[in-house]
């Protein structure tokens, strides 16, 4: 008998543009005004210019985003998909306990509070409405940014890897933004950053989609410790 090899759905027109929006700065999130410990970053010096901040948010993908944001991001949309709502509480719970700081946990709150109620705008009037959509408003203090997310871009019908580099696209551009003003830099340092942050992306995508639940961490002291700074600094643009 010959061997069948599966492979992935394909992406179709509807799931890339549902894809797009959902990594779209526009998305009415408020990602744009975070900086997730790079305002605090420059202010103590460890960030200086183009180099060093491309070279900032590329580690922080790889042993940030891809190890947590990401890791739960798949783990969550295995979970939506199948119904394990437990599975789902289980993420979300880790998620809150394992942010660092408060500016760090009301982030992801605010932010998986907020693609909350776009779900529920995009899901009004429709014929048979979506009740993980209740299951995500369930979840207690908040949903998580990329607990919720995992909905979004589940419901869209992506394959799960296209739909976590949409995640980590919208996630580079909201911080190559924040460099931009931070530093400050130029359009031209900002495109080269976000170049390197795109051919860092799929690597960091795979690494996430393999991380098991024991090896997901999202240990990170210096942006912790620059993250609890932030908290109390005089001068500052971004929330985080």
């Amino acid at each position: 008998m010959p061997k069948v090899i599966s492979r992935p759905a394909p992406l179709t027109a509807s799931a890339l543009l549902q894809l797009m929006w959902l990594a779209s700065p526009a998305l009415p999130v408020g990602g744009f005004s975070y900086s997730e410990g790079l305002e605090a970053a420059v202010e103590s010096g460890r960030i200086d210019g183009e180099a060093s901040a491309g070279t900032w948010l590329v580690d922080q993908l790889r042993l940030a985003q891809a190890r947590a944001d990401l890791a739960v991001s798949a783990a969550a949309h295995r979970a939506w998909a199948r119904g394990d709502a437990a599975r789902i509480a289980e993420l979300n719970d880790w998620v809150r306990m394992t942010r660092e700081t408060m500016e760090m946990r009301l982030q992801t709150e605010q932010m998986g509070r907020s693609l909350l109620e776009w779900l529920r705008t995009r899901d009004a009037g429709a014929e048979a409405p979506d009740a993980r959509i209740a299951q995500l408003a369930a979840l207690r203090p908040a949903p998580t940014w990329p607990v919720a997310f995992a909905l979004a871009v589940e419901r869209s019908g992506a394959p799960l890897r296209e739909a976590l580099l949409a995640q980590a696209f919208g996630w580079a551009e909201n911080m190559v933004q924040a460099a931009i003003k931070a530093v400050p830099l130029g359009q031209s340092a900002g495109q080269r950053m976000l170049a390197r942050l795109v051919e860092a992306a799929p690597e960091a995508v795979d690494l996430a989609l393999a991380c098991t639940d024991g090896e997901r961490q999202a240990h990170a002291p210096m942006l912790a410790i620059l993250s609890a700074r932030h908290e109390a600094q005089y001068s500052r643009l971004f929330r985080s």
